[in-house]
Parts: structure tokens; sequence; C-alpha cells
């Protein structure tokens, strides 16, 4: 019965929500994406849409970035699990209150429909401790829960389950390093179909740039800021969250606009389109390392799926661990592909990023 169910999956992002009904067969049977600007959407267009379909849903599946030390997989959302969640909203503003309110208004119109919270954090909850440990004080690490979680785990986790399927290989004898870029981007390192470490931490701050956010900056530059510049807190906090990444140094969040301008050599989105490969170039590498070796890199979120300058841009600096694109395959590639060069030792996929197919399968394993 379980394997039956239609699930509609609620992603809420931080440029977008994406609406998806799945069928028993996995076929998207409804898609609908929502525009959001700083996380925030029409919920009313929500409310439409899923108004359509209500008679076709048997259970709904919500994205969630942040489920804390509390969460290490999917749970049945009631009113403890949303004050849970609410509670969080500190370490993910860009997320976190849009997750509520997508929970909010589908339940509003599906009042008796089984409803799941997925995190993307979860996949991350059995990091190793060398990973996941902060070298702080243990008061913060014991009392506070200070660790690093890790984020885009439902992706990470999907992407490397589905490079395994291409590769033909079971996942337990594979090291991949999962490369989601998109408004958000991260790194993960996946040993045996284990995450083993992640470059998001405590929260989806730090790490690689990204669209509007900074990516790891020193901790020393925001106690600076505060003290000796006269920055408030919370103007900092939104300069590093919304205005920081491309749109700082490239003067857009579009990876695409900013590469065309730098195609114009445009001094800024040079610079920009440089700091991003040199970040991401050195995150693959970190992740290699944790894993002894590299067997695959994938590609997979918004700029990871579209973008073959950023893919041939990032192998470019990588060829001392084995990497090495098909620069025709690249250019042009089919999702859920190879772009490997001929007789490389890393293979290198593009896959399609599907989130609504992680979610929906917790949520099945949860009702069964």
């Amino acid at each position: 019965m379980v394997a039956l169910t239609r699930v509609l999956v609620v992603n809420a992002g931080s440029s977008s929500l994406k609406l998806r009904l799945l069928g028993t067969d996995d076929a998207v049977l409804l898609a609908h994406d929502i525009a959001a600007h700083h996380g925030v959407f029409d919920a009313s267009e929500l409310r439409t849409a899923v108004d359509r379909v209500a008679d076709e849903v048997d259970a709904v599946g919500h994205r969630v970035v942040h489920g804390g030390a509390r969460f290490g997989g999917a749970v049945l959302v009631d009113t403890s699990t949303e004050y849970a969640i609410r509670e969080l909203a500190d370490l993910a503003p860009l997320h976190q209150p849009e997750s509520l309110a997508g929970i909010a208004a589908v339940r509003s119109a599906l009042p008796d429909t089984p409803t799941v919270a997925c995190f993307d954090t979860a996949f991350f909850a059995t990091l190793p401790a060398a990973a996941a440990t902060y070298p702080v004080p243990s008061e913060w690490r014991e009392r506070l829960g200070v660790r690093r979680f890790g984020f885009h785990g439902l992706s990470h986790s999907y992407a490397g389950r589905r490079a395994a399927h291409l590769l033909g290989c079971p996942a337990a004898q594979l090291r991949v390093v999962t490369c989601h870029l998109g408004a958000g981007a991260s790194l993960a390192a996946v040993r045996d179909g284990m995450p083993v470490d992640t470059t998001m931490g405590f929260t989806p701050l730090e790490g690689l740039m990204m669209a509007t956010r900074s990516g790891t900056v020193d901790p020393g530059l925001v106690t600076w800021l505060v003290r000796h510049a006269g920055v408030d807190v919370d103007e900092v906090a939104d300069a590093l969250e919304h205005r920081s990444g491309l749109m700082a140094l490239a003067g857009t969040s579009d990876m695409s606009e900013a590469l065309a301008a730098a195609d114009r050599d445009e001094a800024p989105a040079v610079l920009a389109i440089e700091v991003y490969l040199h970040r991401l170039r050195a995150g693959v590498a970190s992740m290699a390392s944790a894993m002894n070796g590299l067997d695959a890199v994938v590609f997979t979120g918004g700029v990871g799926e579209s973008s073959a300058a950023i893919r041939s841009g990032a192998a470019a600096g990588l060829g001392f661990l084995g990497v090495e694109l098909d620069e025709r395959a690249n250019a042009a590639p089919a999702l859920d592909a190879d772009v490997t060069a001929a007789g490389a030792k890393v293979r290198v996929l593009v896959v399609a990023a599907r989130e609504d197919l992680q979610i929906a399968s917790e949520v099945r394993s949860l009702l069964a």
C-alpha cells in the first residue's frame, strides 16, 4: 500500500518553491514553481495549485533545511514538530520560515493528509566527529549544541545514489564528491554511500561562495566589523546572507548573467567567477582528501547542471586528482550524463537534482 502512495513534494528554497506531485511510479503528475524573493513566496498561489490536485494526494513531503540535533530523519508533522522547526529559524533564515509557511498553507488545504518533514541536515547526522566538531569551548558544544550540521543533504543523498547507478557500481565501493551548485552551494564527500565531510556547517552560510551568501569568511572579520567599524550585528547578518557572494562581486546573483559579463571582460564579473572557481576547486580537493582519494565528481543543482563553463573551470584546476572533462560532451550534456574525458582516472557526471524523488522515498519509508 505504501509503495502506491502518491506524494506531493513541497520544496521551499531560497529562490523558489517547487511543487511536485509524484505518482505511484514516481512520474511527475504536477510540476509548479513559484518564484521567491529572499525566500518569500506567494502562499495563495501555492494554495491554489494544491487545491487543483487535492483529490490525488495520498501524502505530503516538505523539504526543511535545518533539523538541528533533534531530527536525524523524516518525521510526521504535528504541533511539536512545527515548534521545533520554528526554534531553528535563526540558523537558516533564508529557508526555515518559508518551509513553515509552506507547511501551514498545504495543511490548510489538506488537513487530513499525512504530512512529513524531510530534513536537509539528516543525511549528515552521522558525520564523523572529526568532520562535525568545531574546536570551540566545550560549553558551546555541550550546552548550546554547536557543531557542523551540513545542508543540501536531500540533494547530496540522491546524487550519490544516482551516480552509483549510472556508474554501474555499488555505492559501498565508491568515493564521490557531490557538488550541489545552485543559489546555495555545497559539497559533500560520500564514501561507501555515507557522508564523511561537507562544506556547510552550523548554518548554510559556511563553505562555498554562493549567489547572495558569502560562504566562509574569517570570524575575526565579523567581530572587527561589530567592534571597530560600528556595523550593527543585524546588518552584518543581512549582508552576509543577502548582499554577498556573486551579488557583491558581480552585481548580480544570476550565474548566467555573471558569466556573460565575464565573457565581455567586465572586471567585477571576471573576479567573481575567479573567486567562485577558486573556492570550488579547493573544496573538491578538500573533500577528496577526507576520503583518501576520489572515484567520481557529480555536478548537480541549477548551476551544476546548466553551466558548462563552471564545470570546465572547476575541472581545469583538478587535473592533479585525475579529473578531466570531455569538453564536447560537457558543452551540451544530457542530464544524468557522463562527461569524462577518455582515459581519465576520475569519472565526471552531470546529474539532475531530484530532491523530490528523495523526499518521496523518505515519506514512503516513514509511512511504512
